[in-house]
């Protein structure tokens, strides 16, 4: 009979689920809204909706598996507690912004589900560690002990690999590269609410800003100035870039620096094989790559030069976020 895990990806938009196998095929996979249930009264009809979505996507398997358990990976999930704590970007769905009720952040999500799913074993953790152990089971990972994983979407998350175990600390958070401080004065302002944050600049949000930024400072002709604000996406940096634009070339310099500057230091605390790259902001290629992999060997400690490979995510273009959610019980049963 063949094996099959349940991998979950919360986004704030959409939660998207699938059934997958050991070598990361994908039987069957849906999707639910996640937007709607976005307040707190609303949590038990999300869990509700969400598990029993996922029992008709297993009846509606044609052939017999058993189901080995359940990965999820969510913003701000606590693989210590299966918790998920509602993230900064998610306030604004509070019923009450002036009294927030503190002890009602935290969703047990995996208690919860358990409710539907019984005797099914249910793991979660945030979704920068969940595309990190798919990395590990499914990417080009397969085989280190330590390594680091960069995602870099509209945030910049992260997920650290020691000894071929992931990093949580005591509490479950560790691992928030994206929140280490890179800019003391003047830096800008974080979604988390500090200023100087690495993710304020190395980002799909945070390229943008520095796009503008160079706008304002630089006289070069670019095609970028003809685009809005609201209008502006980090992928036409990217479209510029290939054309040689001035701005936009200068922009991945910069970004580059900022996150290369960011890894030297990551190095010495847990002296990593290699660096992979995960994301949209990574599928600008050698524009990211280049200058990330020559401001780290520039700001390296000596006895790190040349030892770490800055590579792009195995996964990237797959059903990243399943399978990464998946990879959390595949790593148990390995």
């Amino acid at each position: 009979m063949k094996n099959l895990v349940f991998g979950v990806d919360i986004g704030g938009t959409n939660t998207a689920f699938g059934l997958v196998d050991e070598v990361g095929d994908i039987y069957a996979e849906s999707v639910i809204p996640t937007k709607k249930y976005l307040t707190f009264d609303d949590y038990p009809a999300f869990v509700k909706d969400l598990c029993e979505a996922m029992i008709r996507l297993k009846d509606s398997l044609s052939f017999e598996f058993e189901l080995l358990g359940i990965g999820i990976g969510a913003p701000n999930g606590n693989f210590h507690r299966g918790s998920i704590e509602l993230p900064a970007n998610l306030w604004k769905f509070r019923p009450d912004e002036k009294n927030p009720d503190e002890s009602r952040r935290m969703f047990n999500l995996a208690d919860d589900m358990k409710k539907y799913f019984p005797s099914t074993p249910i793991l979660l953790t945030n979704d920068a560690n969940a595309a990190t152990i798919g990395e590990m089971v499914y990417g080009n990972a397969k085989g280190m002990k330590d390594f680091v994983m960069i995602t870099l979407g509209t945030g910049l998350g992260s997920g650290f690999v020691a000894n071929g175990e992931m990093i949580y600390g005591h509490d479950g958070f560790a691992g928030e590269f994206g929140h280490t401080i890179v800019e003391t004065r003047d830096g800008r302002k974080c979604g988390c609410g500090r200023s100087g944050c690495l993710e304020a600049y190395v980002s799909a949000t945070g390229i943008k800003r520095t796009a503008f930024e160079l706008m304002a400072k630089m006289t070069e002709p670019s095609e970028l100035r003809d685009i809005s604000f609201e209008d502006f996406d980090a992928s036409m940096i990217s479209a510029a870039a290939e054309k040689g634009d001035p701005i936009a070339l200068e922009t991945f310099r910069y970004t580059g620096e900022m996150l290369g500057r960011a890894l030297a230091n990551a190095v010495v605390v847990t002296s990593p094989q290699a660096v992979f790259l995960f994301g949209g902001l990574a599928k600008a290629g050698k524009f990211i790559f280049e200058p990330t992999k020559w401001y780290m060997e520039e700001n390296m400690l000596n006895i790190f030069k040349n030892k770490v490979q800055v590579l792009p995510s195995g996964i990237e273009g797959k059903n990243a976020a399943i399978l990464g959610s998946a990879a959390l019980i595949w790593q148990k049963q390995n």
